[in-house]
């Protein structure tokens, strides 16, 4: 299995959170807050017409990123 980051995936990817590149431990609580952490599953579900930004379904909910935010996320492609 391939270590990308969230932006790199194609619409429909499946993969789990690895962990987060070096970023702002101010950002980094947000995304925690918001069921980002490392062992979660999660989709890609669109790009906004100009790729910017990324909806990705995960643990029930649906969550919108820039693009500049889901590149600080590691993850796996499972499937």
């Amino acid at each position: 299995m391939t270590t990308l980051t969230l932006d790199q995936l194609e619409s429909g990817a499946q993969a789990r959170i690895t962990g987060f590149t070096a970023t702002e431990t101010n950002f980094r609580r947000k995304l925690l807050a918001l069921g980002v952490m490392p062992g979660a599953q999660l989709e890609v579900r669109r790009f906004a017409p100009l790729g910017d930004p990324i909806q990705i379904q995960l643990r029930g909910s649906s969550i919108s990123l820039r693009r500049q935010e889901a590149s600080i996320i590691q993850v796996e492609v499972i499937g």
